[in-house]
């Protein structure tokens, strides 16, 4: 998404004092919303040298959905309303070219994993990732219902459905079964799911669910 030439440059500002260490937290969420809200998926593209996505690979397996990037302001309030803090590790169910991992990781200082199926978005979350000198971010390219997946708070914006979304959610119950977690899922209801305890959010999109106890 284009951004306009001054918003540009106030981006790429802010990625070199990113890229230093120097801007993290309170001080780049007051850069983000500054920012107009149309121009605000734009701008943290921008921020975090995400480029255009490359065509989807021909074989996604049954109930995998085409790479769709999340809402940056869905991300912002999962963050605080989790809340989301140093202490947490991210999971990001379908991390595409990973702007939930990152800017998440940035606002809290969250440790941050991307899981996600189609190998040439991880390779372009990685090299951002790289570029940005960011540590406690990493990315992993599997099937998410297939590997071991582990952490205080799941992101999932649709990463599936059908059957396939039946054993993520599986997977992300065996962690629950261990410890208390959060469920933060954005175009997505869970239903069906005993475990968790819903609670609504500031954005008509995303829900937030916790461990029951």
């Amino acid at each position: 998404m284009d951004v306009d030439e001054s918003l540009r440059v106030r981006a790429r500002a802010a990625r070199a004092e990113v890229a230093s260490g120097a801007l993290r937290g309170a001080a780049l969420l007051d850069q983000l919303r500054a920012v107009p809200a149309r121009d605000r998926d734009g701008w943290v593209d921008e921020l975090l040298g995400i480029e255009p996505p490359p065509p989807d690979v021909p074989d996604l397996p049954r109930g995998a959905v085409p790479y769709l990037p999340c809402g940056v302001d869905e991300i912002v309030a999962m963050v605080g309303e989790v809340p989301l803090g140093p202490d947490d590790e991210l999971v990001d169910v379908g991390a595409g070219l990973g702007r939930v991992a990152l800017l998440a990781h940035l606002l809290s200082g969250a440790g941050a994993r991307g899981v996600e199926i189609q190998a040439p978005l991880v390779e372009r979350a990685r090299r951002c990732c790289a570029a940005l000198a960011v540590t406690g971010v990493s990315f992993i390219c599997a099937d998410a219902a297939d590997c071991e997946l582990d952490g205080s708070v799941f992101f999932l914006y649709a990463p599936c459905n059908g059957e396939l979304l039946a054993r993520v959610v599986r997977r992300i119950e065996a962690v629950a079964r261990r410890r208390p977690i959060v469920v933060a899922a954005v175009d997505l209801e869970l239903p069906g799911a005993p475990w968790l305890r819903a609670r609504p959010a500031s954005r008509p999109a995303l829900m937030l669910y916790d461990t029951r106890r």
